[in-house]
């Protein structure tokens, strides 16, 4: 006699497996509506990023959390000397799969390696970057906690890690203006460029109930990061966490 044991999935399992599908369904769309949503200012954002890690001209292996379609791994590869290597971690085939043809077309992709794989449960061993990077993931992170635990495993001790997302801005006048645009026109863009209304008003949804910047600063205190610090844009729209780990003594 066979007896068959049926588990329920988890809601971490089952919330990691519906952003997956969400952003496997966006992906063909994926660049052109970062740009057209932020007015082109993700690029911008993302530069900062790289640039907060001091990665110019080194030699230095560099980690993408949630990789995405590799743009944040292209702008750090440009920073990085002729031997630095950025290796992009996501969990969506697709994303995965137009990170790798942009990067076959970028004159730095040459360094750049993708990997499919769960930022919450890292692949690679411990120690084994010079720096770790994020850009608008956290709000999509199951247990962002685990995130930042996996994220201080892997880096190497003096290690920098820069975090990049999008947060509820400040209360006041740019907070309606924000709000209306974010919150009401933004999944309409969605619909009208990807057809994936219900996309898009996730992306709504999860800024709009996403914690404040300062809780993740310290969550990633809680982690073991040190030297916390955030830079706002947009009067806290989007915000980048900064912070390194702290040398071994």
């Amino acid at each position: 006699m066979r007896f068959w044991l049926w588990v329920m999935p988890s809601p971490q399992h089952q919330r990691e497996r519906t952003v997956r599908e969400i952003f496997n369904g966006v992906a063909g769309r994926y660049d052109l509506l970062n740009r057209v949503i932020s007015f082109h200012f993700d690029t911008l954002w993302r530069r900062q990023a790289v640039n907060s890690l001091h990665l110019a001209g080194l030699t230095a292996r560099v980690l993408d959390l949630g990789t995405g379609t590799g743009d944040l791994a292209l702008a750090a590869a440009a920073a990085l000397g002729p031997q630095g290597k950025v290796l992009g971690l996501d969990f969506a085939p697709e994303m995965l799969r137009l990170a790798k043809v942009k990067s076959e077309k970028h004159p730095c992709g040459g360094k750049t390696r993708f990997v499919l794989g769960s930022a919450v449960r890292a692949p690679f061993r411990s120690d084994a970057f010079d720096a770790v990077m994020t850009a608008f993931v956290l709000r999509n992170v199951s247990d962002l906690s685990l995130f930042f635990v996996e994220a201080h495993r892997v880096l190497k001790p003096g290690g920098r890690v820069a975090a990049l997302d999008m947060f509820p801005p400040s209360k006041g006048l740019f907070s309606c203006i924000y709000a209306l645009y974010f919150y009401h026109l933004v999944p309409w863009i969605g619909a009208g460029l990807a057809r994936r209304r219900d996309a898009y008003g996730y992306l709504s949804q999860s800024v709009k109930g996403f914690m404040a910047p300062e809780a993740v600063a310290d969550i990633m205190r809680e982690a073991g990061f040190q030297s916390v610090r955030i830079k706002r844009f947009l009067r806290g729209a989007v915000c980048l966490h900064v912070a390194e780990k702290p040398v071994d003594r």
